[in-house]
């Protein structure tokens, strides 16, 4: 059987990888399907299983001496492997379980390409590392973050681990946010594909260190290679000691939000 991965770069295997998960994702969107409980108010449902599922076989298919780590499935390889695939076959699977189109299928190869599928627009946003793209129509077209919509997204989701001294709910509350900003809230890190697209002025999120995270590694890579600027809450370069996230389409909305936190 001939292997159509033979001559296919990282970026088109993460394309291909992202689209196969958010074919069964739009596929099975609408249906009834029954919970399976993961704690602390999370859960998964049989579309995140069989949308990664279809994203391994891809992955598998394409390099097989590759680890993955799959937020259903967990790790699949060794640990020790130079290459691992982070994967999230449905990132907003809340909204998704109650009808709601707002959810992305992340891919991203740790420290390389990655792709972020949206499986009911068409569009898949990608990059090689270098250059951030978004693909529909069988058009690519370059990514070109702006401040220019105001919008920025807040995730509001716990946990909360630098309570209190910074919960992003917190900036609803200032009037420099609320003058400046529209704040949106859509439960999905397809809004950091939103930022490296122009779609959305910032994303602002609470947490650890997320540049490994099976949710927003692509999303990071992503807005990198756009030219957005990413980093902590803390402002500092994220990585092992990171905390947390703030992506901004420019420099200005960077600052204005840092100063914002910080007070």
């Amino acid at each position: 059987m001939i292997n159509p991965y033979t001559s296919v770069d990282d970026a088109e295997v993460a394309i291909a990888a992202a689209r196969a998960g958010a074919d069964v994702v739009r596929s099975m969107y609408g249906k009834r399907l029954t919970r399976i409980d993961k704690g602390a108010g999370d859960f998964a449902t049989a579309a995140d299983v069989e949308a990664e599922e279809a994203i391994l076989g891809v992955l598998h298919a394409a390099r097989p001496e590759d680890a993955v780590l799959g937020e259903e499935g967990g790790q699949r390889g060794g640990t020790e492997t130079a290459r691992q695939w982070l994967v999230d076959p449905l990132c907003g699977t809340l909204n998704y379980a109650v009808g709601n189109m707002l959810v992305a299928v992340n891919v991203a190869l740790r420290g390389g390409a990655a792709a972020v599928a949206d499986p009911f627009s068409g569009e898949t946003f990608f990059t090689d590392g270098e250059t951030a793209r978004v693909r529909h129509d069988g058009a690519d077209a370059q990514l070109v973050p702006t401040p220019a919509t105001q919008l920025v997204d807040l995730n509001l989701d716990p946990p909360f681990p630098h309570a209190p001294g910074f919960r992003a709910a917190d900036l609803l509350t200032r009037p420099r946010f609320v003058e400046r900003f529209r704040p949106r809230v859509v439960s999905t890190t397809l809004a950091l594909a939103w930022v490296a697209a122009g779609k959305r002025a910032a994303y602002v999120t609470d947490g650890g260190d997320l540049s490994g995270s099976v949710h927003f590694a692509a999303g990071i890579a992503l807005c990198q290679a756009a030219g957005c600027v990413v980093t902590g809450i803390d402002g500092a370069p994220i990585g092992a000691a990171g905390r947390g996230l703030v992506v901004a389409a420019d420099g200005e909305t960077h600052r204005l939000l840092m100063s914002m936190i910080r007070s």
